[in-house]
């Protein structure tokens, strides 16, 4: 993710923390001041939501790491201002899986909020949640308070929230796994409905968190669909064969003239007929500011890059660009180039089938 930096590696997977995150503390630490004055109130409350996000990273280490019991491995993890995001490769494929890895975040703060009430009760405080607020308590209550909200709003079952996902698991048990997701996304937005309508009158809040439920069932539902409209589909059918590549010597100059003269972003990068790298067109525009149009594509192309075989399904390619955020894929075959694929293809791939099968449907009709 953009604008954002790794502070660490932990179990093996890299934890980042967003640029906006810095915001959120500073508005904290500037409240604390201007509610108490002093500089060891602000300091406490930077401490507090310090400690509160590390509550969140613990969350979605719940998630990681259960998911890695299946397989399934997590790319990263990163801090941002509304909470944490584990990106993992891909969702679990059976639902009582995606039911665990939903479920393990929660009861991660389940632990915690336990563990925190031993604690405040072996020292005699009360510890009970109806006796303070976030606003007032000591530390380790407002804490326990926070765990405890932490896992009433993510079971909210809508999504993004990890509710949604337990909800979806629960249905794909018994239903298809699309017609699951669109009961469960709808469920979600009409939550979202009515968190709308509450907030309009109560807490403005409460629209922000609308706003986030509605537009997150919307790309989970719509997700969904195209991955299942993709099923059975071979990459090759959907690939680009003209296109042009590169080679580590040449300059950026060049591959200017051949965006300006065609159609085509990003490109292969071809050494002894293996593919060694992809340049896109973000890292072209990054080094031509930075180090002009006479360096070498080798110096600045993404090795790290992903590819799929001409003989793999487009939903499982599909599932691979969304997990590295990737634009373009090499195809290869047998270790060799044969193609491209790119999210633009994919879509137009399936306007084209979508259009295919209204003609057959009207043929039948008229037949």
């Amino acid at each position: 993710m953009r604008w954002s930096w790794k502070i660490g590696r932990f179990a093996g997977i890299d934890v980042f923390v967003h640029a906006t995150f810095f915001l959120l503390i500073g508005w904290v630490g500037l409240s604390y001041w201007l509610q108490q004055g002093s500089l060891a109130a602000a300091l406490s409350g930077v401490l507090f939501i310090l400690t509160l996000f590390l509550c969140v990273v613990l969350h979605e280490f719940g998630h990681a790491l259960t998911a890695r019991r299946f397989g399934i491995q997590t790319r990263d993890i990163t801090l941002l201002p509304i909470g944490g995001v584990a990106r993992l490769e891909r969702m679990p494929d059976e639902p009582k899986q995606e039911l665990w890895v939903a479920l393990a975040g929660p009861a991660v703060n389940v632990v915690i909020a336990v563990g925190l009430f031993v604690i405040l009760a072996a020292a005699g405080t009360p510890a009970l949640p109806g006796a303070f607020s976030l606003t007032s308590g000591t530390f380790l209550e407002r804490l326990m308070l926070v765990n405890i909200s932490l896992v009433v709003f993510n079971l909210i079952p809508a999504f993004p929230m990890d509710g949604g996902r337990v909800l979806r698991a629960l249905l794909a048990m018994r239903l298809e796994y699309t017609q699951a997701t669109q009961i469960a996304a709808a469920l979600g937005q009409g939550l979202a409905f009515v968190f709308g309508f509450i907030g309009l009158f109560t807490n403005p809040f409460l629209l922000f968190i609308a706003l986030f439920v509605w537009i997150g069932a919307a790309q989970e539902s719509s997700m969904v669909q195209m991955r299942s409209a993709l099923g059975g589909i071979p990459v090759s059918r959907a690939m680009m064969t003209n296109y042009h590549t590169l080679a580590p010597d040449d300059t950026l100059r060049r591959v200017t003239d051949l965006i300006l003269s065609g159609w085509q972003h990003d490109f292969p990068v071809i050494e002894d007929s293996r593919v060694v790298g992809v340049l896109t067109r973000d890292q072209l525009m990054k080094a031509l500011s930075q180090q002009g149009p006479d360096a070498s594509v080798g110096q600045v192309m993404w090795r790290e890059f992903q590819e799929v075989d001409s003989a793999d399904m487009l939903e499982t390619a599909f599932a691979r660009a969304q997990s590295c955020g990737c634009h373009t894929l090499p195809v290869t075959h047998n270790g060799q180039l044969v193609g491209l694929l790119t999210m633009d293809n994919v879509g137009e791939f399936l306007m084209i089938q979508s259009a295919l099968s209204r003609d057959r449907g009207r043929r039948i009709l008229l037949g």
